[in-house]
């Protein structure tokens, strides 16, 4: 077996979904920074900017878009601060935003922040323009598709383009949306529409509250990632076991043995094996057959995953641990050197 094919068998998509959908989301260190949502994060922000607009709303990611009720900060799904989660997404769901659409919902979820931001909805004119804030918030409602008192921005699957009929809040978001987005032409696209009342208001209202500080700015937040408890696959609806049997590379149930949890004066896990790791690819290479190539290739993947597993061992049982890891190594690299794969 060449490194390049023992590096497309423990490195395969289907081991890495299977890592990822049997981890906890609160244990996929997962970061808006640096990942995929950042630049746009930073295209909303300049978009602000451009409309002279003072505040700026927090993020933060959880399980699905929204806004925590009246709180003016923007929840925005876990899958979307990494590609390979996306991935996986869209093979459950059978679609996954874009960049294109990641950014319209960045625009309607500000719409929200800056209503909860000013208290807009208090504002009579706001009740009268758009109806009672208060007004009761349900998931099923009869949409008018050819209705042009409201505006058409996100398009949702079981309710197409009409989501600004839903609720007085949503059509604000929507119209906040519209009036914020770049080059949307919205006085001509929207010339003849009752809704073009609704964007104007939205107008005047933003440049009165151009250099005005928010009444809020923070509030609890709803399902934040650290609190996420469950596995990505249950986040589906799914069981991980049933992708085991695809995942030729999987070793996380091998490492667990070697660095079961403890407690106490604990060092990483990683550490042991990266000081040892010239010896222990001698030993695997004189009893297996294996070139070096290989076996880095082969303790590339044992770093990254005690790594990520954030696994862990008292310092005073260095030694233990080095011989079952010995012998772990070893067996993974046999049954890989004879089989191809390794055996569940």
């Amino acid at each position: 077996m060449s490194a390049k094919l023992l590096q497309s068998t423990i490195n395969s998509w289907a081991t890495i979904r299977y890592e990822l959908l049997n981890a906890r989301i609160c244990d996929l260190d997962l970061r808006i920074v640096g990942s995929p949502l950042e630049p746009l994060i930073q295209k909303l922000r300049r978009e602000l900017t451009a409309k002279q607009l003072r505040f700026r709303p927090r993020f933060y990611l959880t399980d699905a878009w929204g806004c925590p009720d009246q709180v003016p900060v923007i929840g925005i799904p876990f899958y979307l601060a990494d590609r390979r989660l996306a991935r996986i997404e869209e093979e459950q769901t059978g679609e996954v935003e874009d960049d294109q659409t990641v950014m319209m919902f960045l625009r309607h979820e500000a719409g929200h922040a800056f209503n909860y931001a000013y208290r807009l909805w208090q504002d009579p004119e706001w009740s009268e323009v758009f109806g009672p804030f208060s007004k009761p918030y349900r998931e099923a409602f009869q949409p008018q598709p050819t209705s042009r008192q409201f505006v058409r921005h996100i398009f949702v699957a079981q309710y197409g383009p009409t989501y600004a009929q839903k609720h007085p809040d949503e059509d604000f978001a929507e119209t906040f949306a519209v009036w914020l987005t770049p080059r949307s032409c919205w006085r001509r696209k929207y010339r003849s529409w009752p809704a073009l009342r609704k964007l104007k208001y939205v107008d005047r209202l933003m440049r009165g509250i151009r250099g005005q500080s928010p009444l809020c700015t923070h509030g609890a937040l709803v399902r934040p990632i650290e609190k996420l408890r469950l596995n990505v696959a249950e986040h589906y609806g799914q069981r991980a076991e049933r992708f085991r049997s695809t995942a030729q590379g999987y070793v996380d149930d091998r490492l667990r043995e070697v660095f079961p949890p403890v407690s106490g004066k604990v060092i990483p896990a990683r550490v042991l094996v990266k000081k040892h790791r010239n010896e222990l690819a001698d030993l695997v290479i004189r009893w297996t057959g294996l070139t070096d190539p290989e076996i880095q290739v082969l303790m590339d993947k044992l770093e990254d995953r005690c790594e990520m597993l954030q696994l862990r061992l008292v310092q005073g049982q260095a030694v233990r641990r080095l011989v079952d890891l010995s012998a772990m190594v070893t067996a993974v690299a046999m049954e890989l050197a004879y089989t191809g794969r390794l055996m569940g």
